[in-house]
């Protein structure tokens, strides 16, 4: 569990205990190094020279020149069927969005203002029933896999805690499992992930590499474990931090790592550079992560200097960012809330505008569900109306702008595209804070050929869905104050949810239209609908596959929408959450 720079600190909740006294926050890094061969910590390699043409960095791999975010995969909820089978990690500061999972828990005994609460079977602000996720359920981690995919994230760095390799014990159980299901997720969903330990130098993690990660788990057969120069990657986050071993522990266990032929990551607290009686412990490591979350400014100064320590000593360099960070609902009065706040994507962009002026190739994010202590890029509520009712939880508009729950993984992918140099620098970000083009929440300003409603009970997200039932072609249209999507023809898609209550009834005429004209025909983009199942259809079409009529769409002023279908008898169709994506 990590501190964070100001010396406050956040405690996640442990298994029957109301608080921890360490601080919840796993960090992973994307930093790769030049180093072959195990490393004395004098100064050279026992074979080879660490400082030659690799000194400016390894190759693009894995991890080097990518983007990875950490990952807790620690919640769950009574009734879920896991080992613990009982509600873990509920010292909630933001509340997750649910509206995607599958197998949602009611009761959860969340926090509020450093105390636990009975377990909570009320409804959120909006009147829906107020339930959480597990982390054990596969569409869980597959849901989050498949955000990463669209957002940019190329690699997971899972977290596993020097406490939770016991043999027999339930808390391995979980976390074998939760490795399990995320190994399942990022093979369907094209993600790389390795495993980062959250330990001291002294845990048995090298028997848990061979028993359980390379044994019985066998994660690094997976196609999709992350490799860097070739090797298999692993992190320690606590390297060098008091309490966690000596320097001599350190250099022991890394080098037993790097004799196995693995990659180390070493993550260490801020001050590495002037740490002089551990750095034979960094410079033993293959690549540097250090752990920022509290820094509050001066991110571009500390980047470069960062970098420079890793180039003169021939370390790969991964540069972490975070959203902000909050820890009321665990600490109560002592922890003010809204922290360190995020102000609608500045904070974070900072950072991202940051590396990419000091030079930085590989971004690590902390963190990805991290809703402790408000560090989380997941989809969160985004006001008063998504969280329990009467309950205080940290919001996305806290800061006085409205944000859509997946406006933080959307600026993750254009802070990760900036630095990776696939779009020019920014000073400042241009992200949309929402790319809903509507939420389908509300039937204001649609029309429709058929009896159109507001379908309250069958929805996909937010409160509602809209429905049309008849027989009539138009389904669904809508003549919009121009939006501004930000989306590029070349990149950008429109993806929506549809529900047919009968396929059979449909004839062959069919489309989707999008555009900046206000009407049908008039500066369009426009698509065949597509094969479609019975029940409820993601659908996903990307701009530079459309056909265009009357005059090339804006995109930035984006003011109309129909979808229509003929008909050889009534049917029930519904549409919700359309968005558009850059």
């Amino acid at each position: 569990m990590k501190p964070n720079m100001n010396g406050f600190k956040a405690r996640a909740a442990a298994p029957g205990t109301k608080k921890s006294v360490a601080f919840g926050l796993l960090a992973i890094a994307l930093v790769s190094c030049s180093q072959n061969d195990l490393y004395d910590g004098s100064g050279s390699e026992s074979s080879g020279n660490k400082f030659g043409a690799s000194v400016f960095g390894s190759p693009v791999g894995d991890v080097v020149g990518k983007v990875t975010v950490g990952y807790q995969g620690w919640f769950a909820a009574a009734g879920d069927g896991s080992p613990y089978n009982s509600w873990q990690h509920q010292n909630l500061e933001m509340w997750p969005d649910c509206s995607e999972y599958t197998s949602t828990y009611a009761g959860s005994p969340f926090t509020q203002a450093g105390v636990t609460q009975p377990g909570y079977f009320g409804n959120l602000g909006n009147g829906q029933p107020a339930k959480m996720f597990s982390s054990y359920d596969q569409q869980v981690s597959n849901v989050h896999a498949l955000w990463m995919q669209q957002n940019g994230i190329d690699c997971i760095a899972l977290q596993r805690f020097g406490s939770a390799i016991v043999a027999g014990s339930v808390k391995k159980a979980q976390f074998d499992g939760i490795a399990t299901r995320m190994k399942n997720a990022a093979q369907t969903y094209g993600r790389k992930f390795y495993i980062m330990y959250d330990c001291s130098a002294t845990d048995p993690i090298d028997a848990d590499w061979t028993s359980t990660i390379t044994g019985t788990l066998n994660l690094v057969a997976s196609p999709n474990y992350a490799k860097q120069n070739g090797k298999p990657v692993v992190c320690f986050w606590g390297v060098g931090k008091s309490g966690r071993g000596t320097t001599a522990d350190w250099l022991t266990k890394i080098n037993w790592f790097k004799a196995q032929g693995c990659y180390v990551i070493g993550a260490p607290l801020a001050n590495f550079a002037t740490d002089t009686p551990n750095q034979p412990a960094y410079n033993a490591c293959d690549m540097i992560m250090p752990w920022h979350v509290g820094k509050q400014g001066g991110f571009q100064a500390t980047y470069t200097s960062d970098l420079a320590y890793c180039n003169a000593n021939g370390l790969d360099y991964q540069a972490m960012s975070y959203p902000g960070t909050a820890f009321y609902n665990t600490n109560g009065a002592s922890s003010p809330q809204n922290q360190i706040k995020r102000m609608y994507g500045n904070f974070m962009w900072s950072q991202f505008a940051g590396m990419r002026n000091a030079g930085v190739q590989s971004v690590y994010v902390a963190m990805f569900d991290e809703a402790q202590e408000a560090t989380s890029i997941f989809k969160c509520a985004e006001d008063a109306s998504q969280i329990p009712a009467g309950k205080y939880f940290l919001t996305l508009d806290a800061d006085g702008v409205a944000c859509s729950k997946d406006f933080y993984l959307r600026l993750v992918n254009n802070g990760g595209k900036m630095v990776k140099g696939i779009i020019p620098y920014q000073a400042t970000h241009t992200t949309p804070y929402t790319n809903y083009l509507d939420v389908c929440d509300a039937s204001t300003g649609w029309i429709s050929a058929n009896t159109l409603s507001v379908n309250t009970t069958d929805k996909k997200e937010g409160t509602a869905s809209l429905q049309s039932v008849g027989s009539g072609t138009d389904e669904f249209k809508k003549v919009f104050t121009p939006f501004n999507s930000g989306a590029s023809v070349a990149t950008g898609k429109i993806q929506f949810w549809y529900y047919v209550s009968d396929i059979t009834r449909f004839s062959a005429s069919n489309q989707i239209e999008v555009g900046s004209g206000g009407a049908a025909d008039v500066n369009e983009y426009n698509w065949n609908i597509g094969p479609l199942v019975n029940g409820w259809n993601l659908v996903t079409k990307t701009f530079a596959t459309a056909s265009t009529t009357g005059g090339t769409p804006n995109l930035n002023a984006i003011n109309w929408i129909r979808i229509y279908h003929s008909k050889t008898a009534s049917i029930t169709t519904k549409v919700d959450a359309i968005q558009v994506f850059p």
